[in-house]
């Protein structure tokens, strides 16, 4: 089999799971917006032709992208949805770094809602629908932990996650979600019955 026949191969299998890969690396190193398609196909490597037959466009591969972050389980709220740990550890996992969080990104939804700023916008949208969602895994857990006041306590403890990611980003330290895990034991201590 000759090299050429081999490196054919290489670039034909598997050719999504290349794309998202260095979708990933290329977004977490230089933003959403300033990495090109034609940059994705090269560090792939996949042909143009390839890249656009799985992604028809920018905003497809960004939502890929997201979801493919999700079901990997690489963002915060991941740990809301994990039932081997108590409901009052899962909520502080909101405030640990991410693992490998290297450089240091905040959370994706957070930044792809920046870059993507127009709320009719696909990627928008996705974003959107996923800090919903966290919130809502939030109230779950507060309701189940016996909060009186489920929705206004998760809403406070979301916003404590969203900030204590975001100065992560802006500072580049990743565990500065320390910081804001000891403001929610404070929010929770008083929010949950003292049995909880």
């Amino acid at each position: 089999m000759s090299a050429t026949t081999t490196a054919s191969q290489g670039r034909g299998r598997g050719g999504r799971e290349r794309i998202l890969a260095a979708a990933a690396r290329l977004f977490a190193t230089h933003g959403i917006n300033p990495t090109g398609m034609e940059q994705v196909a090269e560090a792939a490597p996949v042909s143009k032709r390839t890249l656009y037959a799985h992604f028809r466009t920018k905003s497809d591969l960004v939502i890929a992208h997201l979801h493919d972050l999700t079901s990997s389980g690489a963002t915060l709220e991941h740990v809301l949805t994990r039932e081997d740990i108590p409901p009052l550890e899962r909520i502080l996992g909101l405030f640990e770094p991410m693992p490998d969080a290297t450089p240091v990104r905040g959370c994706p939804f957070i930044d792809a809602a920046a870059e993507f700023p127009d709320p009719e916008s696909a990627v928008h949208s996705y974003a959107r629908e996923q800090k919903l969602l966290m919130v809502r895994l939030v109230t779950e857990l507060v309701t189940e932990l016996g909060c009186s006041e489920p929705a206004e306590v998760a809403e406070q403890l979301v916003t404590l996650a969203d900030g204590a990611a975001s100065r992560a980003m802006v500072l580049g330290e990743a565990d500065y979600g320390r910081h804001a895990r000891k403001a929610a034991k404070t929010l929770l201590a008083h929010a949950l019955p003292s049995t909880a």
